[in-house]
Order: C-alpha cells, then sequence, then structure tokens
C-alpha cells in the first residue's frame, strides 16, 4: 500500500554540519505522527524539509514521495502549487509568523485566492467560516482585525484557520502549542484533532511534549542529534521503551504515577548535552548513555525492527530494554 508521504534516508547538509541523517518514516491519511527529541535533534529541519523552506546554505538528500510526486525534484513554482494547498505547516510562534500590518481577515483570504482562485468577496466569507471553524468567536468583526488585537491563542487559532484554508492532506504542527497555557494547548490539540479526523488529514506534530504525545499521537518517532533512534506505537514505546535515550526522555519529564510524579521526589537528569553528539564516531549518545559500552563507539548502531511496529537503533536492546533509566554517575 501506498502511503501519503514517505521519507526514505532524509538528510540536510550544510558546509560544515549535517543536522539530519538517514531520516526515515511514513504517514498516512488520518494519522497523527509525532516526532519527538530535545532542541538540536533536528525535528524542525526535518519538517522544514518537507516543506521546501529549507535555508538557502542547506541541501536536502534522500528522497521525499508525498502522494507519489517527488518532493526534492520539484522547481520552487512547483513547490509553490503544493505549499499551503496540499502541504501546510503551523509554526512555533504565531506572533512571529503572522504579519503585524495586514489583518487576519487578509491573511487568511491570500491564501483562498491564490490557490483556490475565489473572488475576494468569496475568500472574504470562506474566512469567516474557517475563523468559526476554529471556534474565534465572532468571526465576522475578528476578520478585521490584527494580531496583536487577539491573544495567544486565538493567533495560534488564526495561524490553523490559515493552514487548512485550503483543506491539506498533510498538516505539520511545529511545537504549536508550545507557548500555550494548558487549558488553551489542550482546546488547540482538541481543534488539531477534530480537523484531522473531519478531513481525513495526516498530521505530523512536532514537539518535545511526551504527555502531549501520549494523549494525542498515533504512532511516535524518537529523534536524537539527526537521526530516528526509535519508533514505535505510543503506549508501548512510553510503557517499555527500549532506547536509553527515549527512557532518558520519560525519566525526565513528569508522570502521573506516583513513582514518577515531580512531587514526589527530583526528576531524573540526562547529563551533558546534545553538543557531545558532534563529531561523535558511533553512536551519537554513547557520551550521555548510562549503559555505553566499547562497542558503542565503533559504529552507528542500524535501525532495526525489535518487535511489530517497533524499531529501534541501539546495539544492546535485548539486554536492557526492561532496565529503567539510571543517569551515570559522575
Amino acid at each position: 500500500m501506498r502511503h501519503l508521504l514517505e521519507v526514505r534516508d532524509l538528510s540536510v547538509r550544510f558546509a560544515t554540519a549535517e543536522p539530519v541523517k538517514g531520516v526515515s518514516f511514513n504517514a498516512d491519511p488520518g494519522e497523527m505522527l509525532a516526532i519527538v527529541g530535545e532542541s538540536g535533534s533536528g525535528k524542525s529541519l526535518t519538517a522544514l524539509a518537507l516543506m521546501g523552506l529549507l535555508p538557502r546554505q542547506a541541501r536536502a538528500g534522500g528522497e521525499i514521495l508525498f502522494d507519489g510526486a517527488s518532493l526534492l525534484t520539484l522547481s520552487e513554482r512547483q513547490l509553490r502549487q503544493v505549499r499551503g494547498r496540499d502541504i501546510a505547516m503551523i509554526f512555533q510562534e504565531p506572533m512571529t509568523s503572522l504579519n503585524p500590518v495586514l489583518s487576519i481577515g487578509a491573511q487568511i483570504t491570500e491564501v483562498l485566492r491564490i490557490h483556490e482562485g475565489l473572488s475576494r468577496r468569496q475568500a472574504r466569507a470562506r474566512a469567516i467560516e474557517l475563523l468559526d471553524l476554529v471556534s474565534i468567536p465572532e468571526p465576522s468583526r475578528r476578520i478585521d482585525e490584527y494580531p496583536h488585537h487577539l491573544s495567544g491563542g486565538m493567533r495560534q487559532r488564526v495561524m490553523i484557520a490559515i493552514a487548512v484554508a485550503c483543506s491539506p492532506k498533510l498538516l505539520i504542527a511545529d511545537e504549536a502549542t508550545t507557548a500555550l497555557d494548558v487549558t488553551i494547548q489542550a482546546q488547540v490539540l482538541q481543534l488539531l484533532d477534530n480537523l484531522r479526523a473531519k478531513l481525513n488529514m495526516a498530521v505530523i506534530l512536532i514537539t518535545h511534549d511526551l504527555g502531549i504525545v501520549a494523549q494525542w499521537a498515533d504512532r511516535v518517532v524518537v529523534m536524537y542529534a539527526g537521526r530516528k533512534i526509535e519508533e514505535g506505537l505510543p503506549g508501548p514505546v512510553f510503557d517499555a521503551p527500549y532506547h536509553p535515550y527515549t527512557r532518558g526522555l520519560l525519566a525526565a519529564s513528569p508522570r502521573l504515577t506516583a513513582d514518577y510524579h515531580y512531587r514526589d521526589g527530583p526528576l531524573a537528569e540526562i547529563p551533558g548535552s546534545i553538543v557531545s553528539a558532534a563529531g561523535e564516531r558511533g553512536c551519537s549518545f554513547r557520551p550521555r548513555c548510562p549503559v555505553a559500552r566499547p562497542a558503542c563507539a565503533q559504529a552507528v548502531p542500524a535501525l532495526l525492527p525489535v518487535s511489530a511496529g517497533r524499531e529501534v537503533a541501539c546495539l544492546y536492546v535485548p539486554a536492557h530494554a526492561e532496565v529503567a533509566y539510571v543517569a551515570p554517575v559522575g
């Protein structure tokens, strides 16, 4: 069966660095795929590569197939026809993504007029419908307001309205709820989930919040230092994580159970930083790994299937798959 999105061995290279290295994953209609990892893991660059929005000095390699077409071989003009219509993206900070000198109505109608060919009047009517769809109160009045008139949560809803204006087949949400309080965050996520079901839209949710992933995602990809290191269903991955980095992320996150809740004791810390992965010959997580062995320095572990729907890139999965994360001493 052909997937809506097929990413094969994707790499992103700059002159002296390769922040994304051989990443592969799929996404299907109606599915919410979460990509998690700390800052610097390559999540956002992967999303920008999918959109064809990489910086000029960056070069993408590998293969990105969307609905059967190779995105990396399209010209900029062809990509513009795909962006906004078939693939849309919600960026992390709506205040910097929205144009402060244009009304929100002007910014929504622009997408509709370019991709749908609507008249000014038709586009305005459709924009009001979209604002109502994303639960903006009094949409016929709000459409003429400017981004600074709106709260952070409402600005994010406007970004969602722009993204779904043309009913895209794929929506990428890059840390779309990071700057929002918990209540608004839940409302935005529920809205995305409703739109996903209504439009049969694939959603790629890029986040570092494991609680969001556990509640909303259908499948999770864990990235570290530009590589995919684990993939599977959220339940199995969170209940029995195979990779030491995945266990470290879970141990560093507040949990609802008594043994992990932050009020019952300090959260575990992954020592060091992701910077230690630069120039590492073997496993990029080795400098921070509590179970690293000499063989980990010899070669990059291959990503291998370990059970149904589960993949992991670690040389010693059978020996420590069920062991809880323990930070190394010293």
